[in-house]
């Protein structure tokens, strides 16, 4: 949207534009002097203890390995004490079955980093498909130089386990932002910010190229272009065979797209409104409208999964198969085919469900609603997600198949557990589970889960919706309101908040204990751990696209009303107290605490805010702001500012106001979010003289705030260290 003069909203005053200079020396003098203050508050002999629990559990050994299927390898990226960047490696499934697997080292991220002086952070592998018959060998590997999202791609051999040298044609794309796809051994389909390609004002890649090996970025001949407002072009080309076909995606926002494919040398669209996500698998077309979808008279309410042959929906047919329709408790998260099924993932008021459909069995003859049976493997109350192993497989040497499959099943107090197992058609016709389906490898336990129960409890907000969280606490909870309690919470995005197993937590949030002072009954004194909540308020994804809807934009005060009605019911029911209560959160989640702070200061006595946004009005000028406007609006639209004004903390501090204690933490190497937002936040609160509020800023580890375990553990013992001293110890 263009914005002239009359519309454009007015500029606030703001003393601390000149911390939007990232790399400034002025600018870093001040973060390291904020970062020293916090660290004199935090760094003591408590602290140091709990950033070693916390690293006992990242850097243990006896964690899952998680793998992913290539040919007849198994691939795997580990880091620990000794690795503290990681290993890139493989490994045969006879040997991945055991309880020590023999790996085979493919890259050393450590000794990558030290003999090129570069701080690498490895964030994944794209193979190119081989010919029949013939191994996986050529990898291009995305390495960040500090964390951030912007990559540099290198081709890679596996079987010589190095790099393809540029000089001998090798593929080395410089640091950007963008994606990259195989065509063919001999080339890339790049969409890139690199070698002067476009922006967009989200500063994603613009453009596409064709890239041939051996030829410049600069000079590829185009491909695939954007307009500069739209969010980012994408190209990916599938080499499935028999179905090659290549995409290009113009994603218009975060919730809007253009899906093409190239035919006879041009761009075709695939003609459905832009709010609707669409997945091509094989001969099939798949659908999930974000909103009500009307097709020749008939409704495809919001949610719901579609499907149509993909020629047949080119040619213009448009009889879809309905395989999924979403209702008041249950929606559809994710699937995946393997070679014969389709797996539905499913929450059931935030538990998960498993469905398989059959697409050769047709309810009601062609075209109808494909067969359909619940996989029996979701216990109440926790996550369990079902992917296929590798849906090309018609005969492995692991004794495996096209539709075999993963389990991976977790919940508060369930550390994780892999399983696999087949897919099959009974005898009458419906799809079913054989005897493989077995566990595969368990996480240990980090701390006594059995001590502790899970309950789910719904909130009402202000509104009358009824709002689930999930309450980890003791199974001897005293409901006296002097349990010291963290409430966590995103509401953005459409990103679903489940019941999952964290080591961290349990170690250093449900089992510490304090003695705190006697309660309103006149008890004495006594030790207990704290309560650990989650709330599913709206915004997320955990009821579809609707309870995401529910919170956009000028509805954005809903998300902060649900989170507030979780912490009032919290205390009405005896868990915690003002004193008691702390809330967390990071990226959008930043923003959700940023608003607890500013606007129910009165309900928490402490605010951990990581990898912010507080500057709504600014937001969309730095880093990749400009990229969330469909989900807050546009600021520089006058009558937009007037309800965005309304959720921007940044703006909201006044003064005489009591304010909870107060952590902001960010990362320098932050592309994502930026860590200005965080930094004029805290300056702001300390310019007003508002007391408890304290600052850290980590000089590396892009959006996450951490890219090894090591920093890693920091961060989260600096958050955990600050709820648990303000809650229940404290603050000096």
């Amino acid at each position: 949207m263009t914005t002239t003069a009359a519309d454009s909203a007015p500029e606030p005053v703001d003393e601390n534009v000149w911390l939007e200079e990232i790399y400034g020396e002025e600018q870093l003098a001040w973060v390291k002097e904020q970062n020293s203050r916090t660290e004199d508050l935090l760094d003591d002999a408590d602290y140091a203890g709990l950033e070693g629990s916390i690293l006992e559990v990242l850097d243990s050994t006896d964690r899952i390995a998680m793998v992913g299927k290539r040919g007849d390898w198994y691939y795997n990226f580990w880091k620990d004490r000794h690795n503290p960047k990681g290993l890139w490696r493989r490994t045969t499934w006879e040997s991945y079955c055991t309880d020590s697997p023999e790996w085979d080292v493919l890259l050393d991220v450590d000794e990558l980093a030290a003999a090129e002086g570069q701080e690498w952070v490895f964030h994944g592998a794209t193979f190119l498909r081989p010919g029949a018959g013939a191994p996986y060998r050529l990898a291009l590997l995305a390495l960040s130089p500090d964390g951030g999202d912007a990559n540099r791609y290198r081709e890679f051999d596996v079987e010589s386990r190095s790099f393809v040298d540029p000089a001998q044609g090798g593929f080395d794309l410089p640091t950007a932002k963008g994606n990259v796809s195989w065509l063919d051994a001999d080339t890339l389909l790049v969409a890139s910010t690199a070698d002067g390609l476009p922006k967009t004002a989200s500063s994603y890649a613009r453009t596409a190229v064709t890239l041939k090996r051996g030829a410049e970025l600069a000079g590829a001949p185009l491909l695939f272009e954007v307009p500069e407002q739209h969010m980012m072009a994408v190209v990916a080309h599938d080499s499935t065979p028999g179905f090659e076909r290549t995409f290009a995606v113009d994603y218009i926002d975060f919730f809007n797209r253009r899906n093409l494919v190239l035919r006879d040398g041009g761009w075709v669209q695939i003609d459905v409104p832009t709010d609707v996500n669409v997945s091509a698998h094989r001969e099939w077309l798949l659908f999930r409208p974000q909103q009500d979808w009307v097709i020749d008279g008939t409704t495809y309410p919001a949610g719901s999964l579609l499907a149509c042959g993909f020629e047949d929906y080119l040619a213009g047919a448009r009889e879809l198969a309905v395989l999924f329709t979403p209702d008041a408790r249950t929606s559809l998260q994710s699937w995946s085919w393997t070679r014969n099924f389709l797996l539905l993932n499913l929450l059931k008021d935030v538990s998960s469900e498993i469905r398989v459909l059959d697409p050769s069995r047709p309810v009601d003859g062609p075209g109808g609603a494909w067969a359909a049976t619940l996989l029996d493997a979701c216990p109440p109350l926790h996550d369990v997600n079902a992917y296929a192993v590798d849906d090309e497989d018609a005969e492995a040497s692991d004794g495996g198949a096209g539709d075999d499959f993963w389990l991976v099943a977790t919940g508060f107090t369930t550390p994780t557990t892999l399983m696999r197992g087949t897919l099959e058609r009974t005898s009458d016709g419906t799809p079913g589970v054989v005897s493989r389906h077995a566990v595969v490898k368990a996480s240990p336990s980090f701390f006594a889960d059995a001590d502790y129960e899970v309950q789910q409890h719904f909130a009402v907000s202000e509104d009358g919706t009824r709002v689930p969280y999930f309450q980890v606490a003791p199974r001897d909870l005293a409901l006296d309101g002097q349990n010291p309690t963290q409430l966590s919470g995103y509401g953005g995005f459409e990103v679903s908040r489940t019941p999952a197993y964290s080591g961290t937590v349990g170690r250093a949030w449900l089992e510490r204990r304090t003695s705190l002072s006697a309660g309103a009954d006149g008890d004495a004194p006594h030790s207990r751990g704290g309560v650990y909540v989650v709330a599913n308020i709206r915004g997320g994804g955990e009821y579809g696209p609707a309870w995401h809807r529910a919170a956009l934009q000028e509805n954005r005060h809903k998300a902060y009303q649900d989170f507030a009605a979780v912490a009032r019911d919290l205390m009405s029911r005896g868990v915690t107290s003002r004193e008691r209560l702390g809330c967390v959160g990071g990226s959008n989640g930043g923003l959700l605490v940023g608003n607890m702070l500013t606007q129910y200061p009165e309900l928490f006595g402490a605010v951990s805010c990581g990898v912010p946004l507080l500057d709504m009005r600014r937001y969309t000028r730095l880093s990749a702001g400009h990229s969330w406007i469909a989900e807050y609006g546009d600021p520089d639209v006058a009558e937009q500012w007037e309800y965005i004004r309304t959720f921007s903390p940044y703006h909201l501090l006044k003064d005489g106001v009591e304010y909870p204690e107060t952590f902001i933490w960010t990362a320098t190497s932050d592309d994502r979010v930026g860590p200005v937002q965080a930094r004029k936040m805290a300056a702001r609160m300390l310019a007003m003289g508002i007391p408890n509020v304290w600052f850290h800023e980590a000089l590396e580890g892009g959006h996450a705030g951490a890219s090894d375990n090591r920093q890693a553990a920091a961060l989260q013992a600096r958050s955990q260290h600050f709820l648990w001293k303000a809650l229940a110890g404290g603050l000096a």
